[in-house]
C-alpha cells in the first residue's frame, strides 16, 4: 500500500469527508437531536407548586401511591372541592383536608420570641415593622403568632404552624394562661385590685382575670396578672375603667413559658420537653 493510499485510508475510518460514513459514524455524545429524548421546559413550573399526593405524603397521612388512591376515591379536598385529579398541584398555603382534616406538609415548628417595643403583631406588611421581621431567620415553615401583643408591649410571643397548638390557645372556654407584670401611672388601690380579682362588668360584659396581686418587692404600681384571653386589649380595658394609665405591659411567662436565656428581641426553638408540656395544656 503507498503512503497516499494508507492516508485515505485513514481518513475514510475516522468518517470525516465521507457522507456514507458520516451517517454510521456519530457516538452516542454527537448523535443527531431526538424529540424524545428532549428535557422538559421547566418555565411552565411553579416553585411554589407542589403534587397534592406530595403534599399528602409529606404531612405524614400515607405513602404518594396510597394518597394516589384516596385522591381517586374523593377524600381529598383542596380549598373546599373535592380533587379527584393524578397529579394536581397545590400550593403550601392552600386549604388541603384528608377526610374532613386540615393537614399541612411542613414540619411543625415552634418558636418563643422575647418582643420588644415598636413591633406589630401581624402578618401583614403593610404594617411597618413586624414581629415577622424579628423571626424572618428562624424558619423556612409558614409560622404565625399566635395571640397578640399591642406595638408597644412587650415579652412572650409564640409561633407555630400547629393548627392544633392554634385551637388550644384561642378555644374560648380552655386557652392557655399568659402571665403579665403592669405597671401603671400610680399605685393600684386595695380596692380595685379586689375588684379585678372578684370581676365586673363593663358595658354589661362581665371581665374577669385568672389572677392578680402586686409584685412581691415592688411598688403598689407593678402588678402581675394572669389571663387566657389571645389578646391584651383586656389589660387596658380593665386599668381604663378604674382610671389607671399604663406605663408598660410585658408579657413573662406563656404556660410554662419563660423568658428566660432568652433576651430581648431574641427568639428560640421550644425544646422536646417544652413542647410536650405546650400540649398537654
Amino acid at each position: 500500500m503507498s503512503k497516499n493510499q494508507n492516508s485515505r485510508g485513514k481518513g475514510q475510518a475516522s468518517g470525516k469527508g465521507n457522507a456514507k460514513g458520516k451517517s454510521k459514524g456519530f457516538t452516542k455524545g454527537n448523535a443527531p437531536f431526538k424529540k424524545k429524548s428532549q428535557p422538559k421546559k421547566k418555565s411552565s413550573s411553579n416553585p411554589d407548586e407542589i403534587r397534592l399526593n406530595k403534599y399528602i405524603s409529606n404531612s405524614g397521612i400515607c405513602s404518594r401511591r396510597e394518597a394516589d388512591e384516596n385522591i381517586a376515591i374523593g377524600l381529598v379536598t383542596v380549598n373546599g372541592k373535592v380533587v379527584t385529579e393524578m397529579g394536581y398541584k397545590v400550593k403550601l398555603e392552600d386549604d388541603v383536608r384528608f377526610d374532613g382534616q386540615r393537614i399541612n406538609p411542613e414540619p411543625k415548628v415552634y418558636l418563643l420570641l422575647n418582643k420588644p417595643k415598636g413591633f406589630a403583631t401581624t402578618t401583614a406588611e403593610s404594617k411597618g415593622r413586624t414581629v415577622m421581621d424579628l423571626v424572618a431567620n428562624a424558619t423556612n415553615a409558614n409560622i404565625k403568632p399566635i395571640g397578640r401583643l399591642g406595638r408597644n408591649s412587650l415579652g412572650l410571643l409564640l409561633f407555630t404552624n400547629d393548627d392544633k397548638v392554634v385551637q388550644k390557645f384561642t378555644n374560648s372556654k380552655h386557652g392557655v394562661a399568659r402571665l403579665f407584670q403592669v405597671e401603671l401611672n400610680k399605685n393600684l388601690k386595695f380596692e380595685d385590685l379586689k375588684k379585678i380579682q372578684e370581676g365586673f362588668k363593663v358595658d354589661g360584659k362581665l371581665i374577669t382575670v385568672e389572677e392578680v396581686s402586686y409584685i412581691e418587692g415592688e411598688s403598689k404600681n407593678k402588678i402581675g396578672i394572669k389571663i387566657k384571653n389571645t389578646g391584651n386589649t383586656i389589660l387596658r380595658t380593665i386599668f381604663d375603667t378604674l382610671n389607671y394609665d399604663i406605663i408598660k405591659i410585658d408579657c413573662v411567662a406563656i404556660g410554662h413559658l419563660t423568658k428566660k436565656d432568652i433576651p430581648r428581641g431574641h427568639w428560640k426553638h421550644l425544646t422536646e420537653q417544652e413542647i410536650s408540656t405546650l400540649k398537654m395544656l
